[in-house]
């Protein structure tokens, strides 16, 4: 999913581009530049992380291995996402197909122009991400992103090591750590399955801003 040129998401997306591309800290890149929207601001990262867990996800996504995976198999230990399609109840699925389902509900949402506007009329569209609705929806979509990073490190990291990838999951998932943690976008007990990976990823983020502020 990208950002057309000119428009008020391409112009959010290019300070983090330029801070990281420039060697600037994650904490720099994830912090709201001066004078921009919160809500545009979480928007555009939404998309961009959305992209990256998807890039990662395609390098797993025709390993026959998957299919190995039963219904409530592959997730963190403890817990288990199940799926629920509209108003239906929630179904036990394998992590594979949760992942899948998580991905392509993620860009319905993204690809709906009412829910994420074309913002080549800008003030139009954080019109629309400013409203509460569009708070709940970023809300939701980045619970699920985390949850899909769980599944990730929980059954699949081994082969995505093997595959020289484990870098850049790692790399991906602070960034993303470290966004959702500057702006408050994760309950706590979503957390708790990945709390031996997040924790180590808050103490770092913590002393880089205190860093930062000091």
């Amino acid at each position: 999913m990208v950002h057309r040129s000119g428009t008020l998401r391409e112009r959010l997306h290019s300070y983090t581009k330029r801070t990281l591309g420039a060697g600037g800290s994650i904490n720099e890149a994830v912090s709201l530049p001066a004078g921009e929207s919160c809500a545009a601001w979480v928007a555009v990262h939404a998309i961009d992380f959305y992209n990256d867990v998807s890039t990662i996800w395609a390098v797993m996504s025709t390993d026959p291995y998957l299919k190995s995976f039963r219904p409530g198999e592959g997730f963190p230990s403890g817990v288990e996402y199940r799926w629920a399609d509209g108003g239906a109840e929630a179904v036990s699925v394998s992590a594979p197909i949760y992942i899948d389902k998580v991905l392509s509900w993620i860009a319905d949402q993204m690809n709906n122009a009412t829910k994420f506007p074309d913002d080549d009329d800008e003030e139009k569209a954080l019109t629309v991400f400013q409203t509460p609705q569009f708070a709940s929806l970023c809300g939701q979509i980045f619970r699920r992103l985390f949850r899909v990073y769980g599944i990730i490190y929980s059954s699949f990291f081994g082969t995505l090591e093997a595959l020289e990838m484990a870098p850049h999951l790692n790399s991906c998932f602070k960034h993303f750590m470290f966004f959702c943690t500057e702006f408050g976008l994760l309950p706590e007990r979503e957390i708790e399955p990945l709390e031996v990976l997040v924790k180590p990823i808050r103490k770092q983020y913590y002393s880089a801003k205190q860093g930062i502020t000091a």
